[in-house]
């Protein structure tokens, strides 16, 4: 037998305690969310390009001897120049297309040499053993008074 003046649970309008379960579940969404988002800004970073170098010094030409190299930053990645045993200059990227190692010149060889899985490139940036997919990226090299400058070629 019911008890009298009690309505079933099922018959109740909603009263204040689903309003207020409604704006507790609103507020935790709330702060959960002021708390992810920034973290998660912080773990993936925005992709913000990077301006692309055109051009950049390569140290004095007197100093490079031949059958000789040396490795310059160009923009983020390193860039190899080489005067070769004619004296001429040569500049290509310094990673290496296989893994992204960073490429030296071998003077006894007198070839490019990736010492990481023992990739070889010629004198003209073609791949000639090893692993190495592509040829690398040949730059423009040239003296202006005494320093070389390295530009992307067109």
């Amino acid at each position: 037998m019911p008890i009298r003046g009690h309505v079933p649970q099922s018959d109740q309008p909603a009263g204040r305690r689903s309003v207020l379960n409604w704006l507790l579940g609103t507020w935790s969404a709330g702060v959960l969310g002021a708390i992810a988002f920034p973290v998660l800004r912080y773990l993936v970073p925005p992709d913000i390009p990077e301006a692309p170098t055109l051009s950049v010094k390569g140290g004095a030409a007197s100093t490079l001897a031949p059958n000789s190299a040396r490795i310059v930053p160009f923009g983020s990645t390193p860039a190899l120049v080489i005067r070769t045993a004619a004296g001429d200059l040569k500049a290509f990227d310094g990673t290496c297309t296989h893994l992204a190692c960073t490429v030296q010149y071998r003077a006894d060889l007198e070839h490019i040499w990736c010492a990481c899985h023992n990739g070889h490139y010629d004198l003209n940036g073609k791949n000639i053993s090893g692993p190495p997919p592509r040829p690398l990226a040949e730059y423009d090299a040239h003296v202006q008074g005494d320093e070389i400058v390295l530009s992307r070629k067109a």
